[in-house]
């Protein structure tokens, strides 16, 4: 029998003591997700049993914001850490290709499609630390050359560049639309007529827990539910239709897509303490932006959701568009039932799971987020004072290309087309009906003066005059 040199048996055994003290992470990103999108966060119509659990077990944020009010740039802030327009990632990755509308007063400005592999990834800190990384679900962030293989993952299961499914029934491919005829599909294997994609992704993740369970693991399920197009399985949009509809929601079709979307949250939850992984798994549940509450291309009809109290909704830098729901469950951390109402970005993911993972600070990359652990312990109540800043030089159907601040309780935004500021007091008026700009310019001045001076500190891109432009 051949026996090892003690240095090195020692060296066996701390490492397997450092793999099995150190927390998996499975990091749950649903598609337009709105911040009223569930029981826990008011809604009078819609049915989210097992997300309003796992809430009174977590600690639940009411400030939580998207770093962006669209789906790429928002990702590609959780993937690096870094704000959208330092990343040049400001819209979504076929917008960027596609350059924005020309018969504008002005063309949107220059946005990068793909996430850069020179960017050190929150996936890549993970494999430096040992872990298994997995993606499942919607990527966004580039061509195939930019998958997440490339990104730090060692397995993508349904990924590409598309922002969303044609059909969420098998076989998950067809044309996107009429005017876009486009033929998409989502690459998640074999199936049978009926199945469901939110099913199948978590089929995905389910059976891969369970194969890397011995193995720290940092699965990154990322859903296209609920996103276009509104789809869900018949049964349960009959149980909706016979149902009193809410004051504020009352879709049917939609509440059937969360219903889906609870489930499986209900399985993934279930598998965790089955294989008594609960007590070392930290589970982030959020969302990409604000939800969508306007009828539009395969949403056409009712709107599906509803954001209030806040005004408006995906697309715009309103707080129905960038304020999302958040809840974070941190065994042995995070109090349940706990809420913390301090704003928090989604830059701020990176900084947080990099310290925790063993990433010293000297060695987390350079990027735009603070490090949430001491409110996650509960150890303080509020971060260091900070700005909140959102770049969206876009056009957008409710929206024309814009930046925002939120500094306090304040909120200005900025418009290019005509030099237009909206300033608010987001704690005296939370659904921004008031626009206070005229009664208080020296504020309005002063965080005027606050984004302009962050948009160049970083290079921000901004949209240019339009050329052929002869409107009004």
């Amino acid at each position: 029998m051949q026996f090892l040199p003690l240095t090195l048996l020692l060296i066996c055994i701390s490492q397997q003591v450092a793999l099995a003290s150190t927390p998996n992470v499975l990091f749950i990103l649903v598609d337009d997700w709105g911040w009223r999108d569930a029981g826990v966060q008011g809604s009078d119509f819609y049915e989210t049993p097992n997300i309003d659990q796992f809430a009174r077990t977590s600690l639940r944020f009411t400030q939580a914001y998207a770093a962006s009010p669209v789906c790429s740039p928002t990702r590609a802030a959780i993937m690096t850490g870094k704000h959208p327009a330092r990343l040049d990632m400001t819209i979504w990755h076929e917008g960027a290709i596609a350059g924005g509308p020309k018969n504008r007063r002005l063309l949107n400005a220059v946005a990068n499609p793909d996430l850069p592999r020179t960017e050190v990834t929150i996936a890549e800190l993970f494999k430096q630390q040992s872990y298994f990384t997995a993606h499942i679900g919607k990527w966004h962030l580039g061509r195939a050359a930019y998958y997440p293989e490339n990104h730090g993952f060692d397995i993508n299961i349904g990924g590409t560049y598309w922002g969303a499914p044609s059909t969420f029934f098998y076989p998950y491919r067809g044309a996107w639309s009429k005017s876009d005829p486009e033929l998409r599909y989502v690459p998640v294997g074999t199936g049978k007529p009926g199945d469901y994609l939110t099913d199948k992704l978590t089929d995905h993740a389910i059976q891969l827990i369970k194969e890397r369970k011995e193995r720290p693991f940092f699965v990154s399920l990322w859903y296209h539910t609920v996103h276009t197009p509104i789809e869900a399985k018949q049964e349960v949009i009959a149980h909706f239709k016979d149902k009193q509809p809410g004051v504020i929601h009352k879709h049917a079709v939609y509440a059937a897509m969360l219903t889906s979307l609870d489930e499986n949250v209900g399985r993934l939850l279930d598998t965790l303490r089955q294989l008594e992984l609960d007590r070392d798994t930290i589970v982030i549940l959020t969302s990409d932006n604000g939800g969508v509450d306007f009828p539009s291309g395969k949403s056409a009809g009712a709107p599906p959701t509803s954001n209030s109290p806040w005004r408006s909704g995906k697309g715009t830098l309103y707080e129905g568009g960038i304020r999302v729901p958040l809840m974070i469950h941190w065994p042995g951390i995070t109090q349940s039932g706990s809420v913390c109402n301090e704003p928090v970005l989604s830059q701020d993911f990176y900084s947080t799971l990099a310290s925790e993972i063993g990433v010293q600070g000297a060695d987390i990359p350079e990027n735009d987020g603070v490090n949430l652990l001491p409110l996650i312990k509960g150890e303080q109540q509020k971060l260091p004072s900070r700005a909140l800043f959102w770049h969206y030089p876009h056009y957008y159907p409710r929206m024309t290309p814009a930046s925002a601040v939120r500094d306090g309780n304040w909120k200005l935004i900025h418009y290019y087309e005509d030099d237009r500021v909206e300033l608010f007091d987001l704690e005296n008026d939370r659904s921004e009906r008031t626009n206070l700009a005229t009664t208080y310019p020296t504020r309005a001045k002063e965080l005027k003066q606050q984004l302009d001076q962050w948009r160049e500190s970083i290079g921000a891109n901004a949209p240019k005059p339009n050329p052929d432009w002869h409107g009004k």
